[in-house]
């Protein structure tokens, strides 16, 4: 057996997706393979109307601990260096490298703060 936000994940849909088309809450494997293998005409739709620029679930590792969930990203998530977890110290994130400056953005997934280490642009002129 299968939780429904397990098979939204393999489905690659949205949980909302999956509870707006009946996916009940605990799905059998045989069904969840069904579905996979010949979708119904909102699954089809739905993977046809893909863009593939965002996808629909990604998985988050901290870097310091390893601590891995799964969550849907969001339009504001620029591209991470890395993730950590938000109760790790300052000092136990990787160091920031020479010329470049941290960016931090909290809010990402239920426990991760996400980190962009870029690189400073030379004053203009």
């Amino acid at each position: 057996m299968t939780t429904r936000r397990q098979a939204a994940l393999i489905l690659d849909i949205p949980l909302e997706m999956a509870v707006r088309h009946g996916i009940p809450a605990h799905v059998d494997d045989a069904e969840l393979a069904r579905l996979q293998a010949d979708p119904p005409g909102w699954l089809a739709q739905s993977r046809a109307n893909r863009t593939g620029k965002r996808p629909v679930w990604v998985q988050l590792t901290c870097t310091v601990c390893g601590h891995t969930e799964a969550a849907r990203p969001k339009k504001w998530w620029p591209e991470f260096t890395f993730l950590a977890c938000e109760d790790h110290s300052i000092r136990e994130l990787p160091e920031l490298p020479s010329g470049a400056v941290r960016s931090e953005y909290p809010g990402v997934g239920s426990r991760f703060i996400g980190v962009v280490d870029a690189p400073v642009e030379p004053p203009a002129g």
